[in-house]
């Protein structure tokens, strides 16, 4: 193979290197170990009382049974059937907001800034700072509405944790999405708006009939990350659950592998639920990818 052809293989090697090593690895190893398991003889104290052996499935019926898991999975497809449509709504009607006409070039580049920089705070940090305003005790909230006789609500109570997460991950995720909606629109000709202008199309026809058909693969792209990001949720929950007695260890299913792994020291069960989330995650995202992803892409193309 020539200098000329070898070339390409070359830039490409630290990229392949790091995915293996960081990547590729960790998941293989993942699956090795849940088909593992260890196996104890006598009372276990002995240097070889403890074996690691053969599991076939086990792992995986015993993560899929147990009684901590189905709940898991409900809650978080409640909170992603709260997270994904309202984040990816709002951002939608900022980026059009912001891509109008009638809006300043100096009021765009600050509600640009303003609206993507909770992307910036870490999940923890946020958590935290949210969690304060959550806490009726010393929550601002309860002095501002105390001269009206008002009293702050639990929103880390069972009735209102699940939206109080939600909250924390939309208003993070918010701007992100926005931005890439916003940055798909901004790459569309004027013309194409000037003559839409001039056929008499007023700015909300232009933005439902030209700007929404236009940025579908975009809305796809930030569905697909959206749905990965809130099946595997972890950051929020675990940083609000010392607040909150509502919120267990295994409030989430990625939360339950972390109990498995560092608290119950059972990492062959860890392995077995982590293999099922990637599973379930992969097959939710290829299935909408193949159900819409080719007709707004091919529609793109043409």
């Amino acid at each position: 193979m020539s200098t000329s052809r070898k070339t390409p293989y070359g830039f490409l090697a630290p990229g392949l290197v790091l995915f293996t090593l960081f990547l590729a690895a960790p998941i293989g190893y993942a699956g090795y170990l849940s088909l593992r398991k260890v196996k104890v003889s006598g009372l276990g104290l002995g240097s070889k009382s403890r074996t690691e052996v053969w599991a076939g499935l086990g792992n995986y019926t015993r993560s899929l049974t147990d009684q901590d898991f189905l709940p898991s999975v409900y809650r978080i497809a409640g909170y992603s059937l709260i997270v994904v449509p309202t984040m990816l709504g709002l951002a939608l009607l900022m980026a059009l907001l912001l891509d109008s006409s009638r809006t300043r070039p100096s009021v765009a580049r600050f509600a640009r800034i303003s609206i993507f920089l909770p992307y910036a705070i870490p999940a923890v940090i946020a958590s935290l700072l949210w969690g304060f305003l959550y806490l009726p005790r010393v929550s601002p909230l309860t002095d501002a509405l105390e001269p009206f006789g008002l009293a702050a609500p639990e929103l880390l109570s069972s009735s209102w944790v699940l939206w109080a997460v939600a909250n924390v991950a939309v208003w993070g995720g918010t701007g992100f999405n926005m931005i890439v909606i916003y940055t798909a629109l901004r790459a569309v000709p004027t013309s194409l708006y000037e003559s839409a202008r001039i056929d008499g199309a007023s700015e909300f026809a232009i933005a439902w009939r030209i700007k929404i058909p236009i940025v579908l693969p975009s809305l796809i792209m930030t569905f697909v990350f959206s749905l990965i990001a809130t099946l595997q949720v972890f950051a929020e929950p675990i940083t609000l659950r010392p607040l909150s007695n509502t919120i267990t260890y295994t409030w989430t299913p990625l939360m339950k592998v972390y109990r498995d792994a560092f608290i119950r020291n059972d990492i062959y069960a860890a392995a077995a639920t982590s293999v099922v989330i990637a599973v379930v995650t992969f097959a939710l995202s290829f299935g909408f990818l193949k159900l819409v992803g080719r007709r707004a892409f091919s529609q793109e193309e043409s």
